[in-house]
């Protein structure tokens, strides 16, 4: 499967900072385990999900032209730059086209661009995003460890590099595929109420916790709820 990387020109402005992360330091045993479970949750899925993650690439492939893969430089823990892959669910040339539609823009944050019926978006790409099967290709780079099952969702680095204090206490726990922010609804959450659920979830974390939001997930995809 093709793929192709998307540039961020933020990258090296975020390079440049210093991130402070002051925060609780997520280590231990348990937190070990966690990572454990990470790569042998992702494994299994991975060989689970082989053939319907052929056949969603195959769809992509025969709905519109461009790779099957996208890829973003977006911040994982302690603001580590990494390669984030998604299954493409817009256009081939949706970067260039974002500039003319900013004041379009349906989320609360300046920072982050989101629009409810944006016409980037393509058909197959609609299904997978309502699904969250454009997603599946995260269990990669959970598989080496730039992420988890849960945490944070990982922002772009123009989004970091505008970060106050408070946010970027968010970076202080691997991000996730899945987390508060989503089993709570995902993109009709407002940015600073996502920031404390994040916030929430470093302070309270435990196995259990991991434990009970991964059963919330299911139940959070198949409702749709902020799924655009």
């Amino acid at each position: 499967m093709r793929s192709y990387v998307v540039p961020d020109p933020q990258l090296e402005a975020l390079s440049a900072r210093t991130l402070d992360v002051p925060y609780r330091d997520l280590r231990g045993f348990e937190y070990a385990c966690k990572g454990v479970f990470d790569r042998l949750a992702a494994a299994i899925s991975l060989a689970v999900l082989g053939v319907p993650m052929v056949a969603v690439a195959v769809l992509i492939k025969l709905s519109s032209s461009g790779p099957v893969l996208v890829g973003q430089t977006r911040v994982g823990r302690f603001g580590r730059p990494f390669t984030f892959y998604k299954f493409r669910s817009m256009r081939q040339n949706a970067e260039r086209l974002r500039d003319d539609l900013e004041d379009q823009n349906d989320h609360d944050a300046p920072l982050i661009f989101k629009m409810r019926r944006d016409p980037r978006v393509t058909t197959v790409g609609k299904f997978l995003r309502r699904t969250s099967l454009d997603e599946l290709p995260n269990l990669f780079n959970v598989l080496s460890g730039e992420m988890s099952i849960i945490g944070p969702r990982p922002p772009l680095a123009r989004e970091v590099v505008h970060y106050e204090r408070r946010h970027l206490q968010r970076l202080a726990a691997k991000p996730g595929i899945t987390g508060l922010w989503q089993v709570r609804g995902r993109s009709e959450i407002p940015f600073e109420e996502m920031v404390d659920m994040d916030l929430e979830y470093i302070e309270r974390w435990s196995l259990w916790l991991d434990l009970c939001i991964l059963v919330r997930t299911p139940i959070a995809v198949l409702g749709g709820r902020g799924a655009w």
